[in-house]
């Protein structure tokens, strides 16, 4: 039997929202838009959403078409900036990643742009624990398809989906596969769901869940 076990990004494996916020705070005054800071509240008040919400969201005084226009170009500033600086990874992540990969099949799933998935696996080495990845930025699917269509790619015959927000656990319902919220993240899951305090508790939770 083929388990896998498939992450969130942000609010599972690392916070990245400070960095983010600077970075896109940074070309919102190179290109001269009079708009706030991005804080990084803001930041982790839309993590989870696909990128055109977020546009929405965050630039919404702008004109629809200008808005993505702004987001992919903070995105791309934002992708130079983490390569630079990273993120915070959660305590004891890759630790964890190499006792998991004895066991399972690692992937990961994000809403995100393309080519955020890629600067945290290549600024930290990660990317000799996953299998496979992807995300809304690479075909403007949802989550829920794209958790599913990592399910159908890799031939999986049990999976699990680690996330922090209600919207994971919804996208994980959508494509039929087993919950478990990283409850140290930025969200909390109205259903009852196994739960993780630290990322480290992982390994034997896993065992429990056999």
């Amino acid at each position: 039997m083929k388990k896998g076990i498939i992450f969130d990004m942000d609010g599972t494996l690392w916070d990245s929202s400070e960095n983010v916020a600077a970075s896109w705070t940074e070309k919102i005054r190179e290109l001269g838009y009079d708009l706030p800071d991005i804080t990084q509240k803001d930041v982790m008040g839309v993590m989870g959403m696909t990128m055109d919400k977020i546009a929405d969201t965050l630039f919404g005084s702008l004109p629809e078409d200008e808005r993505m226009k702004l987001l992919d170009l903070c995105c791309e500033n934002e992708e130079l900036y983490l390569s630079r600086h990273g993120g915070i990874l959660y305590p004891d992540l890759e630790r964890t990643l190499k006792r998991l990969k004895k066991d399972y099949h690692l992937y990961i799933v994000s809403n995100c742009q393309s080519g955020y998935i890629e600067t945290f696996l290549e600024y930290y080495g990660f990317g000799k624990y996953f299998d496979d990845t992807e995300c809304y930025g690479n075909n403007l699917k949802g989550k829920g398809e794209n958790i599913a269509l990592i399910v159908s790619r890799n031939g999986l015959d049990k999976a699990w989906y680690v996330g922090d927000i209600q919207g994971d656990y919804d996208a994980t319902m959508k494509a039929g596969i087993d919950f478990i919220h990283a409850a140290y993240g930025f969200g909390r899951i109205r259903q009852t769901v196994p739960k993780l305090k630290k990322f480290s508790d992982l390994p034997v939770l896993m065992k429990t869940l056999q």
